[in-house]
């Protein structure tokens, strides 16, 4: 076999494992369209609720609002002077938006020590481990997207001393998660996967 035909083959199995579908469903608004299209996330989902109890339906309208979805999310690049890039706003990353040290603290809690944050699977553990622990230190209920969405947004020592109320934009996009977790739970039930 010559080298030129090796290093194609080489090449193209390479590029067949890269990366993954890290693009959004195409109907963000209908969660059975959404477990229709990918169905390996309502099965990560539905792993997650098993294993930490936090409901289906607040975690896809976490998930939306965090990445709409996208695996392979990040915060927007920094700019200094407008156009001297400064790296990103945050190392948030992937579907949950985790961002670096919370994610370690995870890995190493929760025992994923190889869980990847644009992994669907393990973004949802995540989130159920997050959620859940909020529920335990700060008695939020489970099934409350919006405080639960106001937690996870800023930590939850930020939550505890209510650094939410200076912030009513945050405020209203919390009411926006609430009401999207609501209309995915009536959806989910509508077409039999709850």
């Amino acid at each position: 076999m010559s080298r030129l035909l090796r290093a194609s083959i080489l090449l193209l199995f390479l590029a067949s494992c890269g990366g993954g579908n890290y693009s959004a469903p195409r109907q963000l608004d209908n969660a059975c369209a959404i477990v229709a299209e990918r169905p390996q996330y309502l099965r990560a989902m539905k792993a997650a609720e098993r294993r930490w109890g936090i409901p289906i339906h607040v975690q896809m309208a976490t998930i939306h609002q965090e990445s709409k979805f996208i695996g392979n999310a990040r915060t927007p690049h920094r700019y200094a002077l407008g156009i001297i890039p400064m790296g990103r706003q945050s190392s948030a990353y992937g579907y949950s938006q985790a961002l670096d040290g919370t994610w370690d603290e995870y890995r190493e809690t929760a025992g994923r020590s190889g869980a990847r944050r644009d992994r669907i699977q393990d973004a949802t553990d995540f989130m159920g481990w997050y959620m859940d622990e909020t529920t335990r230190k700060l008695n939020v209920p489970k099934w409350d997207a919006a405080s639960q969405y106001l937690a996870y947004h800023e930590g939850r020592s930020g939550f505890a001393r209510q650094s939410y109320l200076g912030k009513p934009w945050l405020m209203d996009v919390a009411a926006k998660v609430g009401n999207r977790a609501e209309m995915y739970r009536s959806q989910l039930q509508g077409c039999g996967k709850l």
